[in-house]
């Protein structure tokens, strides 16, 4: 027996890496594909992600009937989940002497090459056990990363095996707390997470911010100068008594040059993309969600490096100048900017790690080779490539100072006199203002003057762009899984648009948590347990010792609620997403309503029915949201989020209204 598995954690992935290593490839069809070199007996399997998973036993699978706290001492249980692949391993285990992981290289694909591992070794357990670490699927990359085979990170696996289990635990606990206690079960269940609690915490406090703030009146003061040229400075107070603005707009006249500065500033290129940075760019076309599924394609091609990383210093062993040429055959106007420097010297971030470069270009393609989406991210991924390497951006920067009987008027100009960077990364817009030279004592004649009365506002929503940076801040989740925490608020009706807005239910679920179980609702324990990981990774700890530490924090958590509260507060803030309005014809609540039967048709019907049996009707499909009131009818507006997007259907009785209209035409 003298064969050799490569187990890679996608087909895709084990498809090119057989390709790259290996002439005479053929494919296997055994239930899944295996690819075979004959001349090499060397196997490449590609799994399907986590081959096995845990999962409580069936016997607590019955919400209702299971005591809570029955599952923080229950014996989880590994359950196959990809049997064909498991079938597989099981059959060339027997062929075999040596076995290389070759999964990506973080703490999620070192527990799925472990998996896969464990199910080997029962097998045959003599087996010759290496890892291949790799940060992009490109030939260099995949020959240098198994001419250097390392051992398999049995502590980072382990680490990952932690925080699964914690986070099954928290969530199959709260996540029943919730849904038993707002009687919300089926497909309607409310979910609740160890990491989606704070995160939803964050978006509903900010809604209450924005709805609690008042805002407050001010005056600010413009005065139109002019020498050769006009221009408008603001006077430098921001007035909150009316009477003392218009005193000091009474005093405004021509004025008299005190300061003028021009100068030169140089704006830095950016930083190389870490996972968190790409995410927040990629919001401005697509779902974080979607981006990070667009990019892992891309990798997997060959297109762009590994896209899971916490990076942003380019490791001198990547050819940052060789990558650039490479590019030259898709965006030669750029990769120009690039090469004609004399010396070409790469931006730095503030973060930088050793298991993966930032995310870079690692193959060419072309526009019609790609999806659109594709091209979008692959597109962003070249251009912040480039504009890492480009020539920074200067501004000609100018201020003015303006005494005018007394008052200080102030106003600045900025021009773009060297694009830089910014002529590759095209996704900021240049805004420019113009300023006249002016010099130092220089009298100014008053054009206009006028007082402009303005209101303070308050915080902005988050969008989720905003959201992942606040979380990686914050430490909720990791670089892997914040873009799939946002999408599992958008999948429990927790939130919707963008930027993210609760709907009543969310806030329902926090402040009811925020009563009697606040500890959820915060960071801090998912911060510590980050800490944790990171201290089972460097086997300063074990994986059984903080899931132990975890299920006695939440057992006491458990003892502090107030159950009778907690149900009361959750069917209260519940009920108001399904109130639409006052009914016109009798004045009671309109609600959200499905019709019984098979075919049960959802609609708005009155709270006093049978009493009174005002109706009316609503689109079919899609998800409904409750938004602000029409001011005419005292009823919601509905949007409708569909596969497409979002639809504003407006009012659905001044619709009802304007169809009877012309019906009756």
């Amino acid at each position: 027996m003298s064969g050799w598995l490569i187990i890679t954690e996608k087909d895709n992935t084990a498809r090119r890496i057989a390709s790259i290593l290996f002439r005479d490839v053929k494919v296997l069809k055994k239930g899944v594909n295996c690819y075979y070199s004959k001349s090499n007996d060397a196997y490449v399997v590609g799994l399907k992600g986590h081959i096995v998973e845990i999962d409580f036993p069936p016997e607590y699978n019955r919400w209702s009937e299971v005591p809570l706290k029955s599952l923080l001492n229950a014996e989880l249980e590994k359950k196959i989940k990809e049997t064909k692949v498991v079938n597989l391993l099981k059959e060339l285990a027997k062929k075999v002497e040596h076995v290389t992981i070759a999964t990506d290289y973080d703490r999620e694909g070192e527990l799925i090459g472990v998996e896969a591992l464990e199910i080997i070794k029962k097998v045959n357990p003599n087996v010759k056990v290496d890892r291949a670490k790799y940060s992009a699927i490109t030939p260099s990359e995949i020959k240098k990363a198994f001419n250097n085979l390392s051992r398999v990170d049995f502590n980072l696996a382990s680490s990952a095996m932690a925080r699964q289990k914690i986070d099954l635990i928290w969530g199959a606990v709260l996540t029943r707390l919730i849904s038993l206690h707002s009687g919300k079960l089926g497909k309607d269940f409310l979910s609740v997470g160890r990491v989606q609690s704070p995160t939803l915490r964050l978006i509903v406090e900010r809604e209450k911010e924005i709805k609690e703030f008042k805002p407050k009146k001010y005056w600010e003061i413009f005065a139109t100068f002019r020498n050769s040229e006009e221009f408008k400075a603001k006077h430098i107070k921001r007035f909150e008594d009316e009477k003392e603005v218009k005193e000091t707009f009474d005093r405004v006249g021509d004025g008299i040059v005190k300061k003028f500065e021009k100068r030169e500033r140089i704006e830095a290129k950016p930083s190389p993309f870490n996972t968190t940075l790409f995410l927040k760019e990629a919001s401005k076309f697509m779902s974080p969600d979607r981006a990070m599924m667009v990019a892992e394609t891309l990798y997997m091609n060959g297109l762009i490096s590994y896209p899971r990383t916490d990076n942003t210093v380019y490791p001198p062993s990547i050819n940052v100048v060789g990558i650039a040429e490479m590019l030259a055959d898709v965006f030669p106007k750029e990769a120009k900017i690039v090469l004609k420097q004399d010396k070409i010297v790469p931006s730095r971030g503030k973060r930088e790690s050793k298991d993966h470069p930032p995310i870079y270009p690692t193959g060419v393609a072309t526009k019609d080779k790609l999806s659109k989406d594709e091209w979008r991210i692959y597109e962003l991924v070249i251009r912040r490539f480039l504009a890492t390497l480009a020539p920074n951006a200067v501004w000609e920067v100018k201020s003015v100072e303006v005494d005018s009987n007394g008052e200080i008027f102030k106003a600045s100009g900025r021009k773009l006199i060297e694009k830089g960077w910014r002529e590759i990364y095209i996704y900021y817009k240049i805004e420019e203002s113009h300023l006249p030279d002016l010099k130092v004592g220089e009298k100014l004649k008053l054009v206009d003057k006028e007082i402009l009365e303005k209101e303070t506002k308050p915080p902005a929503r988050y969008t989720t762009g905003n959201l992942i940076s606040v979380m990686e801040k914050l430490n909720l989740g990791t670089k892997s899984t914040r873009h799939e925490i946002i999408k599992k608020l958008y999948s429990r009706k927790y939130v919707f648009g963008n930027p993210l807005k609760p709907t009543q239910t969310a806030v329902a679920v926090i402040e009811s948590l925020k009563k009697g179980a606040e500890t959820i609702t915060l960071p801090d324990m998912t911060a510590k347990l980050e800490k944790d990981m990171y201290e089972i990774a460097e086997g300063k700890r074990k994986e059984e010792e903080i899931v132990k530490e975890s299920k006695e924090f939440l057992d006491k958590i458990l003892d502090s609620i107030d159950y009778e509260e907690l149900s009361k507060s959750l069917k209260a803030g519940i009920k108001k997403d399904k109130v639409v309005g006052t009914c016109p014809r009798c004045g009671k609540e309109l609600v959200l309503r499905k019709s019984r039967g098979r075919n049960s048709k959802r609609f708005i019907g009155c709270s006093g029915f049978p009493n009174c049996n005002f109706t009316l009707p609503l689109p079919q499909n899609g998800t409904i949201y409750l938004t602000k009131k029409c001011e005419k009818h005292n009823i919601k507006k509905i949007r409708i989020k569909t596969k497409k997007g979002y639809w504003d259907v407006g009012c659905p009785y001044c619709n009802y209204l304007e169809w009877k209209k012309k019906n009756e035409k």
